[in-house]
């Protein structure tokens, strides 16, 4: 099958190839010998009803230090694309949901868009998990201090995060004595104009870790990436230094997946990413997810693989 692939990414050129999870998308769909096409958010444009971009060939090498080739920029319509993986790191801001609205052109002309562009807009990755809250720790999303102040009285320990970053950003752990709690408030929630969300500190993530459960059209891979923070930080996230361990996935880690699962497939979310602390579900990763190449390295697994026949599936039907 001659597949014409696009991706929208970051700049391809300060990837770290070891760790890229859309680099090792690219490679499996060359592997196949799908026509892969390099896009980046601000090249997307829509001319009338119809959803164009500039973009160029692009070919890949599993090399650390020469990884990318790319051609000559051309514009063309992206519903000429049978696929596009959407994979641009958040901030998710709203150049992002205008993305979305564009990329949803070209899905309503046939292209697949992974993931499909309403549920990038309806799954924030920390709200999504109110779907399910027989998997989550207690949490509050508000931007009142005193309804924070409140939940902190009440739990003891709390994380408190933003809504719309990644990687571990602006992450605070707030004790019920700690003198900066309403200083934290005041700058996560912008002085009460912005909703945080507030959930109980899981003191598991010492030991366990945050583990990533990886989610291909629904189904759970069997092995989750947990990961440890270091020495003195609360946040396990490899982005603020934290150490990836291979694991499979206990008992209570298939629970939550078949719980969520079912829902990501019906939203068009064929690949996600859930954080999972303890026996708690508390993130669902829909924009960029990561973890393949770690996971990949660890257990001979190949996830690129089994998501590219999830698409060629889905772009037969």
């Amino acid at each position: 099958m001659n597949i014409r692939l696009g991706v929208v990414m970051d700049p391809i050129g300060s990837i770290n190839v070891k760790k890229d999870s859309t680099f090792a998308m690219l490679l499996q769909a060359q592997a196949r010998g799908w026509e892969l096409w390099y896009m980046e958010q601000e090249d997307l444009f829509l001319e009338g009803a119809r959803a164009h971009s500039g973009m160029r060939r692009l070919q890949v090498t599993d090399a650390p230090n020469d990884w990318f080739r790319l051609a000559p920029p051309e514009t063309r319509p992206l519903d000429e694309l049978q696929v596009i993986l959407m994979r641009k790191d958040p901030p998710f801001d709203m150049d992002y949901i205008y993305a979305t609205y564009l990329l949803e052109r070209a899905e309503s002309e046939g292209t697949l868009v992974v993931n499909r562009p309403a549920a990038l807009r309806d799954c924030n990755e920390k709200l999504f998990t109110a779907w399910f809250p027989e998997c989550c720790p207690p949490n509050l999303v508000t931007g009142s201090h005193q309804r924070l102040r409140a939940f902190l009285e009440q739990q003891r320990d709390i994380i408190i995060k933003p809504l719309g970053t990644m990687g571990g950003a602006s992450i605070f752990r707030v004790r019920q004595d700690d003198p900066n709690c309403n200083v934290i408030f005041e700058t996560l929630t912008g002085n009460g104009r912005h909703l945080a969300m507030a959930q109980r500190f899981i003191p598991e993530i010492a030991d366990s870790g945050d583990k990533r459960i990886l989610m291909v059209d629904g189904k759970a891979i069997p092995y989750a990436l947990a990961r440890i923070p270091k020495p003195g930080e609360t946040r396990g996230n490899l982005a603020a230094g934290g150490t990836g361990r291979g694991v499979a996935l206990s008992e209570r880690d298939h629970w939550i997946a078949d719980r969520v699962g079912p829902e990501l497939r019906r939203r068009g979310i064929l690949f996600a990413g859930l954080d999972v602390i303890g026996d708690y579900l508390t993130e669902i990763n829909v924009t960029s997810p990561t973890c393949i190449r770690e996971l990949d390295s660890q257990f001979g697994l190949n996830i690129g693989d089994r998501l590219m026949d999830r698409i060629e599936e889905r772009i037969g039907r």
